[in-house]
């Protein structure tokens, strides 16, 4: 949601709120966000509450999760500080979402860290998550 007001990501981040505006796509939303938006900026907060919440499905934390984000960690695809991250993933990977997006570079959308979670997946039964930054979600006009 920072990423709407950040001026390096604005650009795209705009544009894939334009999709979901334009009920292309659908944000898939857990308590997790709701945790992250206390502590944001009320501009930031305040931004979900400007659409329908039609526009949004809303997922909830469950052991699965936890349990897969612990595993996440354990296998050293991230660090103990990534748990957050981690379980973000994980109730995508359980909840079968289309695609993750992310700005964050470090812990998310890195190739590295999706080949880990992506190992951990496949060897506990899980399918392949798809982790992409908004800009790779949004569509540009040709010139």
């Amino acid at each position: 949601m920072g990423g709407f007001f950040d001026e390096e990501f604005k650009e795209a981040t705009a544009m894939l709120f334009e999709r979901l505006e334009k009920k292309e796509v659908i944000f898939v939303v857990s308590e997790l966000l709701d945790l992250e938006l206390i502590g944001a900026p009320p501009h930031v907060r305040d931004l979900l509450n400007k659409y329908s919440s039609e526009m949004f499905e809303r997922i909830e934390m469950t052991d699965e999760a936890i349990e897969l984000a612990d595993r996440y960690i354990s296998e050293n695809v991230v660090g103990k500080t990534s748990l957050e991250d981690c379980r973000h993933i994980a109730l995508a990977t359980i909840y079968k979402v289309d695609v993750l997006a992310s700005w964050n570079f470090k812990h998310i959308v890195n190739l590295d860290r999706i080949k880990g979670y992506n190992s951990v997946n496949l060897r506990l039964g899980y399918a392949l998550i798809e982790i992409r930054s908004p800009k790779d979600l949004v569509y540009y006009e040709d010139n």
